[in-house]
C-alpha cells in the first residue's frame, strides 16, 4: 500500500516547486515507509511513499514505459495483474519487474482510459502522458483507496492520498464548505464527492479524471457501477454453493504478498468466513496469524468468539484487550482522519491495526458483509416499516404517525420494545426520508436546534437528504431492500467504513484487502433476489446458510454486538468535563456554527441523564478536535456559503 500525490499546471507549463511537492510527499509518510519518489518535468511533478508488499526489490515509483514518455504513481493491489501482464506481453510489451505498477503503464499505451476496465482490485493512481499533454486519475470502483484534488486559483491541479498532504500546499483556501457541515451532521462523515473544504474534492468510487493543458478541470466519469442484474440461478443451494465457490475465488487472490500475511478476526460472521476460506486455500504448513481486540467491559467483547474460530482452525491468534477508557485517541483521530469523522469505532479500529502490525504487513478483513447481504438491524427495520407504508397512503400516514413522532418521548432508556419515536418518525416519511432518519448521526429535527441562526440561513434550506435523492435517482433498482443496500454502497460504505479502515491502517503502515468487496463478487451478489438476503427477518440469510458446513451455529446466528465502544457511559463519566469544555467552551462557539442554548441542553441533559446524545456529543466533539488542529495558529477560516 502506498500514498500518492502531485502537482499539475492547467494553464502553462510553469516549473513545480520541488522542495513543496517533496513536502506534500513526506506528509504521507505513514502511508508508505520503505521507499519515497519523485518526478519533474515542465507543468507536472510526481510524488510517490512506497509500502512494498510484491517484488520488494523492484517497482519503484514513479515507474516509467520504455521510452520515458508515461509515468504513473499508485496506491493499491491489482490482483488480476500477471492475467493482463500475460495478454500485454502478447502484443509485444516487455516488462521488468513482477508487480503490479508496471501492468498500469502499458495498460494504459494499449488501452487508453478503459485501461481501468481491466482491473481488479483496489486502487488510486494517477498516470502521466507527456506525448498527449494528458493526466489521468482513477480510483477503484468500491472506493476502498481514496483520492483527493483540488484545483487552486493560480491554475494548479493538486491531488493525494490523503487530505493533510493538499493542505501543505499554501495556495489550498481552509475555507469551510457549509454543505458539508450540514452532510457531516447528517451522516457522521462527508459523502463523495465532497470534503470539508470547498475547494476539495473526493473522486467518486467507480470514477475518473482527465486533464489537459489550458483546460478547465472536467467533470469525472463513471465507468462502473452496481447492476443488480438478476442472476440466472433459481434454487437457492446452487446459490449458496456458487456463493462459496466465488468468495474463495476472491479470497485466493488476495493471498499474494511477498510479505507475512494474516487476517482480522472479530468472531462474527464476515470475518470468520474469511479465515475459514484463508486455512482452506492455504498451503502453508505455519498457521494463519489472526488478530482481534477486546474490551474489558463485556458488553463490548466478542473475544470468546474470536477464540472459538481460531481454535477451530488451528491459526496463530492473537489477542488484545483494550480498557473501557481508552479515550487518549480522541485528539489523535483528527489527525488520522483529516476531516471531522464521527463514527467511534474508530479507536478500536486503530488498535487492532496497531496490534495487527506487530505480526504482519497485510491483513484481510470481513469489510462488507452486511452492505452486501443486508446484515445491518436497520436493514430489518426498514422493510418493516415499508410494510406499512405500502398498506397506508401518505395522505393517512404523515399525519398520524408525523403527531405522534412529535408527542411520543425519546426513551432511551426503555426497553428496546418502547422506544418507537424514531419509527413513528421514519413511518411519517417516505422510504428515502425514512431510511436517511435511521442513519443520521443527528436526526434533521435536532439539527434544526443545533445550528445558529446565522448558519441556518446561510445554509438557504440546503438539507443532507440531497446526498441520498441525487443517489437514488440513479439507481439501477427500485425494490426497497436493495435501493436502501445502493445508498449504503454508495455514501456508508467509502465514506465510513472503507475511510476508516483506509486510515486506521495506513497510520500504521499495515495494508487491508476486503475480499468480500471484490467487484465481481459485489456485482453478482447484487443480483441475488432480496428475499434470500433478508429472510424471515434474518439478515444475511443466504450467506449464513452458505456457511453453516465451515462455521459453528453460534457463530452464524447469534446476535450481531458490533464495534463499539461505551460512549454514553464515557460522556457522564470520566469525559465529563471535556464534554463540558467543549460544548460550552469558545473553541466551538468561535465557529458560527451552532446554537449556544442547544449545545447546553445536549451537555446538561446527557450528564444528568435525562437523554441518550452520545451520537450527537461525540460528532460535536470531533467536529471540535478537527476545527482546532486544521485552524491552530493560523487565520480563522470562512464558512463558504452557496
Amino acid at each position: 500500500m502506498c500514498g500518492i500525490t502531485g502537482i499539475f499546471h492547467l494553464r502553462e507549463k510553469y516549473d513545480i516547486d520541488k522542495k513543496l511537492l517533496s513536502n506534500m510527499n513526506q506528509a504521507q509518510f505513514h502511508r508508505g515507509p520503505d521507499e519515497g519518489g519523485l518526478h519533474f518535468e515542465p507543468g507536472i511533478g510526481l510524488g510517490h511513499r512506497r509500502l512494498s508488499i510484491l517484488d520488494l526489490s523492484n517497482g519503484q515509483q514513479p515507474l516509467f514505459n520504455e521510452d520515458g514518455s508515461i509515468a504513473v504513481v499508485y496506491n493499491g493491489e491489482i490482483y488480476n495483474f500477471k492475467e493482463i501482464a500475460s495478454e500485454l506481453k502478447k502484443s509485444g510489451y516487455t516488462f521488468h519487474t513482477n508487480c503490479d505498477t508496471e501492468v498500469i503503464v502499458y495498460a494504459w499505451e494499449k488501452w487508453g482510459e478503459a485501461c481501468v476496465e481491466h482491473f481488479r482490485g483496489m486502487f488510486a493512481f494517477a498516470i502521466w502522458d507527456r506525448n498527449q499533454n494528458r493526466l489521468f486519475l482513477a480510483r477503484d470502483r468500491l472506493g476502498i483507496k481514496p483520492l483527493y484534488y483540488a484545483e487552486l486559483d493560480d491554475g494548479q491541479f493538486i491531488f493525494a492520498s490523503e487530505l493533510k498532504a493538499l493542505l501543505v500546499h499554501p495556495g489550498l483556501k481552509r475555507e469551510l464548505d457549509s454543505f458539508a457541515i450540514e452532510e457531516y451532521f447528517t451522516f457522521g462523515y462527508v459523502p463523495e464527492p465532497r470534503s470539508i473544504f470547498k475547494q476539495v474534492k473526493k473522486l467518486q468510487a467507480g470514477h475518473t479524471l482527465t486533464l489537459n493543458f489550458s483546460q478547465k478541470v472536467p467533470a469525472s466519469k463513471v465507468y462502473w457501477d452496481l447492476s443488480f442484474r438478476v442472476i440466472d440461478v433459481i434454487d437457492e443451494q446452487e446459490i449458496q454453493e456458487e456463493l462459496i465457490a466465488r468468495l474463495k475465488e476472491a479470497v485466493d487472490i488476495r493471498m499474494m504478498a511477498d510479505v507475512p500475511l494474516g487476517a482480522f478476526l472479530s468472531g462474527g460472521v464476515d470475518s470468520s468466513a474469511i479465515v475459514a476460506l484463508m486455512n482452506d486455500i492455504s498451503s502453508n504448513d505455519s498457521p494463519l496469524n489472526t488478530c482481534s481486540i477486546g474490551f474489558n467491559d463485556p458488553k463490548y467483547n466478542e473475544t470468546d468468539y474470536a477464540k472459538q474460530v481460531a481454535r477451530q482452525y488451528k491459526t496463530n491468534h492473537h489477542t488484545s484487550i483494550v480498557e473501557s477508557d481508552d479515550f487518549d485517541l480522541l485528539d489523535k483521530l483528527a489527525g488520522i482522519y483529516d476531516e471531522p469523522y464521527a463514527d467511534s469505532s474508530a479507536m478500536p479500529t486503530y488498535r487492532v491495526c496497531e496490534m495487527a502490525r506487530k505480526h504482519v504487513t497485510v491483513a484481510l478483513s470481513g469489510d462488507g458483509g452486511d452492505e452486501l447481504f443486508a446484515g445491518y438491524r436497520r436493514h430489518r427495520f426498514h422493510m418493516n416499516e415499508e410494510k406499512v407504508r405500502q398498506i397506508l397512503p401518505s395522505g393517512l400516514r404523515s399525519p398520524v404517525f408525523g403527531a405522534l413522532g412529535k408527542t411520543y418521548p425519546k426513551l432511551d432508556w426503555a426497553p428496546q420494545v418502547f422506544r418507537g419515536k424514531s419509527t413513528f418518525q421514519s413511518l411519517a416519511r417516505d422510504s428515502i426520508a425514512a431510511y436517511l432518519n435511521t442513519v443520521s448521526i443527528v436526526n434533521e429535527d435536532l439539527r434544526g436546534q443545533l445550528y445558529s441562526l446565522s448558519f441556518k440561513s446561510n445554509l438557504q434550506g440546503y438539507k443532507g437528504d440531497s446526498v441520498f435523492r441525487d443517489i437514488a435517482e440513479k439507481s439501477p433498482t427500485d425494490h426497497p431492500l436493495s435501493l436502501i443496500q445502493y445508498l449504503d454502497m454508495k455514501t456508508w460504505l467509502p465514506g465510513d467504513i472503507l475511510t476508516k479502515v483506509d486510515r486506521a491502517s495506513m497510520a500504521h503502515s499495515l495494508e487491508v484487502r476486503v475480499p468480500l468487496l471484490d467487484h465481481k463478487f459485489v456485482d453478482w451478489t447484487s443480483g441475488i433476489p432480496p428475499e434470500l438476503k433478508l429472510k424471515g427477518g434474518e439478515g444475511k440469510s443466504v450467506f449464513k446458510k452458505s456457511l453453516e458446513n465451515i462455521l459453528p451455529e453460534d457463530i452464524l446466528y447469534r446476535k450481531k454486538m458490533g464495534f463499539s465502544i461505551p460512549l454514553s457511559n464515557w460522556f457522564r463519566g470520566p469525559l465529563q468535563d471535556r464534554v463540558k469544555d467543549v460544548l460550552l467552551g469558545d473553541s466551538i462557539r468561535e465557529t458560527g456554527i451552532f446554537s449556544d442554548k442547544t449545545l447546553k441542553k445536549i451537555s446538561e441533559a446527557h450528564i444528568c441523564g435525562a437523554k441518550d446524545y452520545s451520537a450527537t456529543i461525540w460528532s460535536l466533539l470531533m467536529f471540535d478536535s478537527f476545527y482546532k488542529k486544521t485552524f491552530k495558529g493560523v487565520n480563522k477560516p470562512a464558512i463558504h456559503y452557496e
